[in-house]
């Protein structure tokens, strides 16, 4: 029997299994890193790979997505001497992945202990107020320099993200009274504002009443008809004593009702005028008042000269 017949169809079969066995598929976000004979060829795919059979060529398959790298909490020392716990969150991805796998041993380890100790010294050279209120240029600080860093392994940062800041419990207390205490001042000077410009509205309306009298009782009978509106069972209000001025008046025959008033100069002058006339004594303390011009004074002596002040005892006394 020829040895041939059986030679041939197995040297075929052993090709053809070598063939088949030299055949790698790479899906589209994979590169397939060759060595040849242990020697770094070039990376291939995506897609059909063939490889020398036989161990001569030998593939490692790289993954070209995003990985998202969580980085586990950091005790750090801020800048201003304050302890807290920091934690983020790393997103990168191969860009060579020849370089990826003959540079670093493991380019995931790398990078994370890279992102580490990248997060805690940045941390500790920037205080608390930073660290809270510009996060994202602490984020774009730590990104730059792990991607510097990995930049040799084939490695692109695409972002880093802090994720939590913790505090003490006494630095969150002490930072509540701060928040609370900027409140409160926010509260008063919006008040104090708020009661300035009442001052002014209020002025003006003075200057309003006063040249009107007569609006005052208006704003007073308006009052009362606003207070009897809530349907109180008991309302209290105060009454203006000169409303009862002009009934006293009137009754009496006394200008003004007897209410002692701030007399002008002229109207000091007719009073102790009429009280000289009247009686013609006790005047010379009215005059010397009226020289003096101490309105005060005539107004006073002017009432005993005619007799309101004695009376006006009595009825104290009474």
């Amino acid at each position: 029997m020829d040895l041939g017949f059986f030679f041939i169809p197995g040297l075929a079969a052993f090709g053809l299994i070598g063939i088949m066995s030299s055949l790698r598929i790479l899906w589209e976000y994979e590169r397939g890193v060759v060595f040849r004979l242990g020697k770094l060829t070039r990376a291939k795919g995506p897609g059909l790979v063939f490889l020398v059979p036989f161990g001569v060529e030998r593939m490692r398959k790289m993954d070209l997505r995003i990985i998202a790298l969580d980085i586990a909490p950091q005790d750090t020392i801020t800048k201003d001497n304050v302890s807290c716990t920091v934690n983020a969150v790393v997103y990168f991805r191969v860009i060579d992945p020849s370089r990826a796998v003959v540079e670093v041993e493991d380019y995931y380890f790398a990078t994370s202990q890279i992102a580490q100790t990248t997060l805690r010294s940045v941390v500790g050279q920037s205080e608390l107020d930073e660290l809270l209120a510009q996060r994202e240029r602490i984020n774009e600080i730590v990104r730059r320099i792990i991607d510097m860093e990995t930049d040799p392994w084939g490695i692109e940062v695409t972002a880093v993200e802090i994720k939590d800041i913790d505090l003490p419990k006494e630095m969150k207390r002490a930072m509540a009274k701060q928040a609370e205490a900027e409140r409160e001042r926010r509260g008063k000077v919006i008040a104090a504002e708020g009661e300035f410009q009442a001052s002014r509205k209020l002025s003006a309306a003075a200057k309003v009443i006063s040249q009107h009298p007569v609006a005052l009782q208006l704003r007073f009978l308006q009052t009362v008809v606003e207070v009897a509106a809530e349907n109180n069972s008991t309302t209290l209000f105060p009454i203006p004593v000169d409303l009862f001025a002009p009934f006293v008046e009137k009754a009496t025959g006394v200008p003004g009702g007897g209410f002692p008033k701030s007399l002008s100069k002229a109207d000091a002058e007719a009073l102790a005028a009429a009280a000289v006339d009247a009686l013609g004594a006790g005047s010379g303390e009215v005059m010397e008042a009226l020289e003096a011009g101490d309105a005060e004074k005539v107004l006073e002596g002017a009432k005993r000269a005619l007799g309101m002040g004695e009376a006006q005892e009595e009825e104290d006394e009474a």
